[in-house]
């Protein structure tokens, strides 16, 4: 079954971009708690990517970039994780996430595993050496590459199951 989702990129005026966001932070704040219960969760699974992943390719980088900035920090301010020294490489991460994928959605006009992988490559790469740059420790940086495949691959075949999933839902409305 391929099911074709349906994409939107939302404008910075319209209201729906703001529940939208909303919507995928609050995302992103319950899913990094459930996955926090296991040693190493966060660091394995990457869960505070997630809905950034999922909101900027149905939705458009505008959403996926609120969500972005808001998500770490929400999460930040509410549980202490990300730890604040943390933050500055995971917004950037975020952030470039959000980018990516908005970009390839509007692009590619379909969510497939391999726009995905290209996505979920991209960014990790790109923010690896972000994060390299600020901290100046390339084996710190690379940490999501040596523990976070899980993660990565949550985000690939778990997203692709989320966006296609919503993609029916919403054609039957």
């Amino acid at each position: 079954m391929e099911a074709s989702a349906k994409l939107h990129s939302l404008s910075f005026g319209n209201v729906r971009t703001y529940l939208m966001a909303l919507l995928f932070v609050a995302g992103n704040v319950v899913l990094p708690q459930l996955f926090h219960m296991v040693p190493q969760g966060g660091l394995t699974w990457l869960p505070i990517y997630f809905f950034t992943l999922v909101g900027s390719c149905l939705y458009g980088w505008r959403v996926g970039l609120l969500t972005a900035l808001a998500s770490p920090v929400v999460n930040s301010l509410l549980f202490g994780m990300p730890p604040v020294a943390a933050l500055p490489a995971i917004v950037m991460k975020s952030a470039l996430l959000a980018g990516f994928a908005g970009y390839a959605a509007s692009r590619s006009r379909r969510i497939t595993i391999p726009v995905l992988l290209a996505v979920v490559l991209a960014y990790q790469t790109a923010g690896t050496l972000g994060e390299w740059a600020l901290k100046g420790d390339f084996l710190l940086a690379c940490q999501d590459f040596r523990i976070g495949v899980p993660g990565m691959l949550l985000q690939i075949f778990g997203g692709w199951i989320i966006i296609n999933l919503s993609a029916i839902r919403l054609k039957s409305e």
